[in-house]
C-alpha cells in the first residue's frame, strides 16, 4: 500500500488521504467520485472505464488523475481502495479481488446477486481486514437519520408495521438490467434492496422469522421465467419481532409522477414516514405523527446522494478496517433472496 494504515485501535491516523481507485464513471460512478473529490478526504488516483470518453470526462473533476483502462490496472496500482460502479454480476468478484489484493472496497448495490455472492465477499473483507460498504445511500438522507434516532430511542412505542414503496416511472436504461443471469433480478434487485435496507437498518436489523413475494412482469404473473426479470413486485417480511414490512417496488408504474418512494413506521406511540417531493428522485421529506397531529423533522434540499461514499472514505482514512456490521448485508440478501423464492 502506498500509506501505511495502522491498526484503528492504535490511535494512529494516516500521513497522507488514502488514494482512490474509480472502476465504471458512468453517471452514479461519477457522481460518488466528485463527492469523494469534493469532500477532500481521499485522492481520486486512478479511473478506469471501458470508454475513454466516459473516463476522460470524468477525469476532468479530478486532473491529476490516471486514466487506466482496466480493472487489473487499478489492482497492480496497490490503491488504498477502490470504487467499484459495475454491472451486478460484477459486484461480487470484482469486490473479492480488489480485498485480497489489500484494498477497501466501497461497491453499488447489489454486493452480490445472491446472499451467497453477499456472504463470500464479507468473507473476503473480514480475511484481508479491510473496509467494506455498499451505497445503500437512502439510509443518507436527513430524513431517514431522524426516523432512525426517534424508532431506536423508543419513541414510537413498539413498531409494529412498515410500509415501503419505490415506484420508478421510467426502467433502467442499460440491457444488462434485464437479463437474470446478468442482473440477479428485476426491480427487487434495483430498487427493493433500499427498502430492505431501510426497514431492517431502522429497526436494528431484528431476526427475519418469513418472507413472502409476488412478481409480475408485463402486468403478468412472472412464474418460471428464466428469461425475465420483474417489473412489479410485492412482499412481506414477518419479523422475529412480531413486526410485519410490506413492501412493494416497480419499473415504469403508471403512477403519473416520476417516482413514489416513501417508508413508513407504525408504532404504538406514533408513527414517522419519509417521502418523496412531487415526485422527486432527490427531495425528500420526513414527517412524525401522533394520532390526527403531525410534525415536521426534514425537508429539502438535502445533498445526500453521496454521503455514503464520503462516509466510506472518511472511515478509511481515519484507519478503520472490517467492521462487523457488514454482515448486515448478507442479512438483506437473504430478505431478497426470499422474496425470489431462491
Amino acid at each position: 500500500m502506498t500509506q501505511t494504515l495502522l491498526e484503528p485501535d492504535a490511535g494512529a491516523q494516516r500521513t497522507a488521504p488514502p488514494r482512490l481507485g474509480f472502476l465504471g464513471v458512468g453517471w452514479i460512478g461519477r457522481h460518488r467520485m466528485e463527492a469523494i473529490a469534493k469532500s477532500g478526504v481521499a485522492e481520486v488516483a486512478m479511473i478506469a472505464d471501458p470508454s475513454p470518453e466516459m473516463a476522460a470526462e470524468a477525469g476532468k473533476t479530478a486532473p491529476g488523475a490516471e486514466l487506466v483502462s482496466s480493472f487489473e490496472d487499478l489492482l497492480d496500482a496497490e490503491l488504498d481502495g477502490i470504487v467499484i460502479a459495475t454491472p451486478s454480476a460484477m459486484h461480487a468478484e470484482q469486490s473479492i479481488r480488489a480485498l485480497e489484493r489489500g484494498a477497501a472496497v466501497f461497491c453499488q448495490k447489489p454486493l452480490g446477486r445472491t446472499a451467497d455472492e453477499v456472504r463470500r465477499v464479507v468473507d473476503a473483507a473480514r480475511a484481508a481486514d479491510r473496509l467494506l460498504a455498499v451505497d445503500l445511500s437512502y439510509r443518507f438522507t436527513e430524513g431517514m437519520r431522524r426516523i432512525r434516532e426517534i424508532v431506536q430511542a423508543g419513541e414510537l412505542g413498539r413498531v409494529y408495521a412498515v410500509d415501503l414503496i419505490f415506484h420508478n416511472a421510467y426502467g433502467p436504461d442499460k440491457p444488462w438490467f434485464y437479463d437474470p443471469a446478468l442482473s440477479g433480478g428485476g426491480c427487487v434487485m434495483d430498487l427493493g434492496v433500499h427498502l430492505v435496507d431501510l426497514a431492517l437498518w431502522t429497526l436494528g436489523f431484528p431476526g427475519v422469522a418469513g418472507v413472502t413475494g409476488r412478481l409480475f412482469a408485463g402486468g403478468e404473473p412472472l412464474g418460471e421465467r428464466p428469461d425475465r426479470v420483474e417489473d412489479y413486485a410485492v412482499a412481506t417480511v414477518d419479523l422475529d419481532t412480531g413486526t410485519t414490512v410490506q413492501l412493494a417496488c416497480s419499473w415504469r408504474l403508471q403512477a403519473g409522477v416520476d417516482a413514489m418512494i416513501s417508508a413508513s413506521f407504525y408504532g404504538t406511540g406514533g408513527g414517522a414516514a419519509l417521502r418523496n417531493v412531487n415526485g422527486s428522485f432527490y427531495d425528500f421529506a420526513a414527517e412524525r405523527f401522533r394520532g390526527t397531529q403531525r410534525e415536521t423533522l426534514a425537508g429539502p434540499p438535502d445533498e445526500w446522494g453521496g454521503r455514503a461514499a464520503v462516509d466510506w472514505a472518511t472511515r478509511l482514512a481515519a484507519g478503520e478496517r472490517f467492521d462487523p456490521e457488514t454482515e448486515r448485508l448478507v442479512q438483506v440478501s437473504g430478505v431478497l433472496d426470499g422474496i425470489y423464492g431462491r
